[in-house]
């Protein structure tokens, strides 16, 4: 879980996916001043970040990185078209457009058509990558038929015999239409038909969802598979079965691909660990098997020495709103040593927090396995952490494997920096407008770095690893709000011990009052400033989003008679003040006690009001509020990243070494990637 988020054909995969190697003959690029603000266009900002302590690593190692990073990039056609079933038809014809249009590429219109464009990648689709509500070009659709018609017909994606007008004709709703596919994620009426995401094909509805899998989970089963996590349910004159991503299934050609970088990877592997649990990830990818699945993760858990490491599968099941499926993603990393002492301090008193949790000893566990937790640097992001990434990573997700093999826990250094350092690049402050004293701002300047780290270290390390379910309890029993829940968990997790004694004595926070400064940004984000990431009048429907939002009013609505949290207005400027620190920790105690209580029952009912009361509606002055000051900033409320290129250096025909490039236009980085790594059909079926 993540907070803000793995052979038929072998041969074949490793002709396909030899590295390019004879690239690269050029001297490293001369320095200047790194400038990691490189973007911005609609309500985004495109960022780079660097890679430090690359030269210190040996050449095996940048070796074993390259091709695990070649692996991350194979996978992003699956995204795209598990977001939505026509999304590859729409960004390849945008990559047409963009390569070959002859008409005039100075006017307004066309530079509308790239804003698109850019949105469109930064999103893996044409839905919003966070809001999920559907976008739409800036232009006509006459203009639109005017670039495809005067763009290079061999490269858009027809389908056999079809002509470029009968293809406008079809695309043309698909990107237009705002009734047609509108929400990526429904939460609203028929939650599957009413969502755009391809993880369901026929008219399949919620009920038979739940009964096609119902008859696979046996009772009381100690070690349940993630049942549909890999496949998509289709129903078929009547019957229903999945789908399975595997290498001879559905996105066989992506899988190959990836595949046959991980063998190369294998091969310069740091250790005998990571080549046993990168062989079982192979085995999992070609025979899609679950269980295969839950061997490597428990092998990949038990690594914590290696240097390097990787995430690469079908991992969340965010974007599903049955919150069982899972989209693909990768993220390559190597160890922050001078980092991970303080995530290391915390993961070591890992039972310390679990047996003084404000939880029902009930749903405590008794003993905690194998939580590992480490600061990482990144060296390349893919899937659905590319372009827009989390900074903290816990994972395995199964809660069994968590209980008896323990947990890897991350966050991410070199992202975090990018992010401050962007930050500081731009004279304008969210901070400023949105805080309701000049002490509020000096307090979460002073601490609010620091304080936001720990936080995502709690969150991470702790958060999502703590707690148990109840034997008989199903993993999936909170269904679509099981996103949500966990994330709260999490955070209420990481708030709670933010300002306890303990974190001081440990060394982790630098003194009693910093944790004050997370404490004002989490309720402030909560209650308001977030909701610059929403358009007027829309509900909130991503799982982070709807987490702060739960958790803030639900500590604001019973700390009112308290006065713990109050709301202010002052010209005509709304602010949510806390007025007692001690207390709103015990609020975020109790909820968390609340929270792990469901989901170790699997209280589905209590779950689902939870969320449809604190975490969904907005209030409709307070939204246009907010935006209307965030507009006045000129401030962009969502961030993402250009990947480094990492290079091989080839002398004499062989490879000598890897020099990192930072490239700076985010629109021909994906284009190169549409180039390069698009291994899927337009329509996968």
């Amino acid at each position: 879980m993540k907070k803000l988020m793995i052979c038929i054909g072998m041969a074949a995969a490793l002709v396909g996916c030899a590295p390019k190697q004879e690239e690269s003959v050029e001297q490293p690029q001369p320095k200047e001043e790194f400038k990691y603000l490189v973007d911005e266009f609609a309500d985004l900002r495109i960022m780079r970040y660097q890679i430090p302590e690359w030269d210190q690593l040996t050449l095996q190692q940048k070796s074993y990185i390259y091709y695990l990073g070649e692996a991350a990039k194979c996978g992003r056609d699956i995204l795209f078209d598990q977001n939505c079933k026509y999304n590859l038809k729409v960004r390849k014809t945008i990559e047409a457009v963009l390569n070959s249009y002859q008409g005039d590429r100075e006017c307004e219109d066309f530079q509308n058509f790239v804003v698109y464009a850019k949105r469109v990648f930064f999103s893996n689709g044409i839905h919003h990558h966070y809001a999920e509500d559907k976008f739409f070009p800036e232009v006509s659709e006459a203009y639109f038929a005017d670039l495809v018609k005067g763009s290079d017909a061999s490269l858009l994606p027809l389908n056999e015999g079809e002509t470029v007008d009968d293809f406008i004709s079809f695309l043309t709703p698909v990107v237009f239409d705002k009734e047609l596919y509108k929400m990526r994620r429904s939460s609203e009426d028929d939650i599957i038909a009413n969502s755009a995401v391809n993880f369901y094909e026929g008219d399949i509805k919620k009920a038979e969802v739940e009964a096609f899998y119902n008859k696979m989970r046996k009772p009381n089963d100690a070690t349940p598979i993630s049942y549909g996590l890999n496949s998509k349910l289709v129903k078929k004159d009547g019957k229903i079965y999945e789908d399975v991503y595997k290498a001879d299934g559905l996105y066989g050609e992506a899988i190959t691909a990836i595949i046959g970088w991980l063998q190369k990877a294998n091969e310069v592997a740091e250790n005998d660990s990571q080549r046993n649990y990168t062989q079982k990830l192979i085995d999992y990818y070609t025979t899609g098997d679950l269980k295969a699945w839950d061997e490597y993760n428990i092998a990949w858990v038990q690594d914590s020495l290696s240097h390097i490491d990787f995430v690469n599968g079908f991992i969340e099941d965010y974007n599903d709103p049955m919150g069982m499926k899972a989209t693909w993603e990768a993220i390559v990393d190597y160890k922050d040593i001078e980092a991970t002492v303080r995530s290391n301090t915390i993961s070591e008193n890992a039972q310390w927090f679990e047996d003084n949790s404000p939880v029902d000893p009930r749903f405590r566990k008794e003993k905690c396995k194998g939580v590992s937790a480490k600061s990482i640097i990144v060296t390349t992001l893919g899937g659905d952490c590319f372009p827009s990434p989390p900074i903290g990573i816990n994972l395995p997700n199964a809660d069994w494997i968590r209980k008896d093999y323990g947990s890897k826990s991350v966050t991410i250094t070199n992202l975090m920096e990018a992010y401050d350092k962007a930050a500081d690049e731009c004279p304008r402050s969210v901070l400023k407008e949105f805080a309701y004293t000049q002490e509020e701002v000096d307090l979460c300047k002073k601490y609010g770095s620091d304080a936001d780290v720990v936080h995502t270290n709690l969150h991470e390390c702790l958060g999502h690893g703590s707690g148990k379910l109840l034997p008989g309890t199903q993993p999936g029993a909170l269904k679509e709000f099981s996103s949500t829940l966990e994330e709260a968990r999490a955070d209420l997790f990481g708030l709670y011990y933010l300002a306890d004694p303990k974190m001081v004595e440990l060394g982790v926070m630098p003194d009693a009052e910093a944790y004050k400064a997370e404490y004002c940004t989490y309720i402030r984000n909560g209650m308001m400033s977030q909701l610059a990431r929403i358009e007027l009048g829309k509900d909130v429907t991503e799982a982070h989003m709807q987490n702060r939002k739960l958790v803030s009013e639900w500590c604001y609505e019973k700390g009112k008679d308290a006065n713990v949290i109050e709301k202010k207005v002052e010209n005509g400027k709304t602010y949510y003040v806390i007025n007692d620190f001690e207390a709103l920790r015990g609020l975020f105690g109790e909820l968390l006690a609340e929270v792990q209580r469901i989901k170790s029952e699997g209280d589905y009912a209590a779950g689902k009001a939870l969320v449809e009361k604190y975490a969904v509606k907005v209030d409709l002055a307070l939204h246009q509020e907010v935006l209307d000051r965030y507009n006045a900033l000129g401030l962009k409320p969502y961030g993402g990243f250009i990947n480094p290129e990492i290079v091989p250096v080839v002398e004499d025909g062989k490879v000598v070494d890897y020099r990192v490039d930072y490239p700076s236009d985010f629109l021909e980085q994906h284009l190169k990637y549409g180039r390069e790594y698009s291994f899927l059909p337009s329509s996968n079926n």
